[in-house]
């Protein structure tokens, strides 16, 4: 039987969040055994306090959540999370960059960031597939692979849309078993984050994970 707590980074990333909040999804993660809980920058210090001396990580989405500013801006940002107690980092693409076919570009922004990291940390890819055509997303997740990412994730879920079964099946197919597939963005009921790991995904991001637990719509 899966245990589907360990396929789920329990986020919380909206601009309006307390610290409170933050702090009660990191006692939920405890209680459940999630496997990471995703934040953004400000807030690493603060979980990775709560999560002292658990089995849960701490992951950080860096460049979030539109993924242009600059390589430099990426690298110090995931940097410091690390030197703050960020286990894992979850880095936005430039976009623009890969719909203008910089695909150099885009390469080494994600090369500088997985670099930038020792090889204990964990680096997904975060590669936005609403805003991407079939081919782009094929070319992102081969950009992911060549610059030595470990993952490839779907979705900020502040964009159009968030995963599908498609782009996970899509993204599983190009990356192949030597990275992981994260589906992020929408995922609300047990039986949609059991369709994800199905069609591929080793990793959820979600925010409605309690309810997912409990086999519940939210």
């Amino acid at each position: 039987m899966v245990n589907i707590a360990r396929y789920i980074d329990h986020t919380i990333l909206k601009p309006e969040t307390t610290e409170g909040e933050i702090i009660k999804y990191c006692q939920e993660a405890k209680k459940y055994g999630f496997c990471s809980v995703c934040v953004n920058s400000a807030y690493v210090q603060l979980v990775s306090r709560e999560l002292k001396g658990e089995d849960v990580k701490v992951t950080v989405v860096v460049g979030f959540p539109l993924g242009a500013c600059t390589t430099e801006t990426k690298v110090c940002e995931a940097k410091s999370s690390i030197s703050k107690g960020a286990d894992e980092i979850d880095m936005v693409i430039n976009i623009g960059a890969l719909k203008g076919n910089k695909n150099d570009y885009v390469l080494e922004d994600i090369k500088a960031v997985v670099s930038a990291v020792s090889e204990k940390v964990v680096v997904k890819v975060i590669i936005e597939t609403a805003l991407l055509t079939e081919k782009e997303k094929g070319i992102a997740c081969e950009l992911a692979k060549k610059a030595g990412a470990d993952f490839v994730k779907t979705s900020t879920g502040f964009s159009m849309g968030g995963a599908t079964i498609e782009d996970v099946k899509l993204m599983r197919r190009i990356v192949g078993n030597e990275m992981g597939v994260k589906a992020s963005g929408g995922i609300r009921d047990y039986q949609t984050a059991m369709m994800m790991i199905e069609a591929g995904a080793s990793r959820l991001g979600c925010s409605a994970s309690v309810n997912i637990i409990r086999g519940k719509k939210s």
